[in-house]
């Protein structure tokens, strides 16, 4: 090919590209002109996050009343120059995931949790007020219909959490049990998760050691909840820091196969 062919190639080239360019700004333009929004690529960041997740070690409160994590030094940064260590952990303890497979013999491992059930509208229902007076105090139907009344529907999807206030007894003996040392913390009562299980909510959350109550004798939330394929999550922090609605939740569950649940870094975004 001649050298004045190559150069009227180019040429060619370079105007083609130009009205590409040229009608893509022509339709840009008229695209923000009609007002039709262009798509968003990227979300802006959240104003605030709240870490809903207490740090612990084997002396945070579990329910058998045994440590529910355990530290040993595999490798120490005086022989070695850097440090692990070996963990013992129960899967239910600290701030944790319940799976379907903690009350059902075929449930969801948490490893089968999807993924778009983890990142959710989060829908609070403070019964602090009623805590106070009742330390088996429960979340019932009535709560989540007043709830609606104020706040508007629950969206598909939420995790609905209980927020009582208990999360500040954390490192006192009452956290777990009253006086006479019997199981008393707030729960979910059965009336609210079967209403709850009709709006297409994917998990529950207390700040509490349990779904359900301390007095509960059956596990009724437990055994109702769970089976049905929802999650839980148990001894949530901070929600005192967050509105009752508007706050999306992130819950960072693990994923080590066949888990009935563990340990779990949850964040609210606001």
């Amino acid at each position: 090919m001649c050298n004045h062919c190559v150069i009227e190639n180019v040429k060619q080239n370079m105007l083609s590209r130009r009205s590409l360019f040229t009608g893509m700004a022509i339709a840009g333009a008229a695209v923000v002109g009609s007002g039709v929004k262009t798509p968003v690529l990227a979300q802006q960041s959240p104003g605030k996050v709240v870490d809903l997740t207490h740090a612990y070690d084997g002396s945070f409160p579990t329910f058998d009343g045994n440590p529910g994590i355990e530290y040993e030094w595999a490798v120490e940064i005086a022989k070695n120059g850097y440090q692990i260590h070996k963990l013992t952990i129960f899967e239910h303890t600290g701030t944790h995931i319940d799976a379907p497979f903690h009350f059902s013999a075929d449930g969801k491992s948490v490893d089968q949790i999807e993924p778009e059930k983890l990142v959710a509208p989060l829908a609070i229902i403070d019964i602090t007020d009623k805590a106070k007076d009742d330390a088996n105090a429960t979340v019932e139907a009535a709560d989540i219909e007043a709830w609606i009344s104020a706040n508007g529907e629950i969206p598909k999807g939420a995790v609905v959490a209980l927020r009582s206030g208990w999360s500040k007894k954390v490192t006192d003996p009452s956290f777990r049990t009253d006086g006479a040392g019997k199981f008393a913390f707030p729960g979910f009562g059965k009336s609210a998760t079967d209403l709850l299980a009709t709006l297409d909510v994917a998990a529950i959350g207390v700040d509490t050691l349990s779904l359900d109550p301390g007095n509960s004798a059956d596990f009724a939330v437990h055994n109702t909840w769970l089976p049905a394929g929802r999650y839980g999550i148990e001894c949530l922090n901070n929600l005192e820091e967050l509105p009752v609605k508007g706050a999306t939740i992130v819950v960072g569950a693990p994923k080590h196969k066949g888990g009935t649940g563990g340990p779990a870094r949850i964040l609210a975004l606001v």
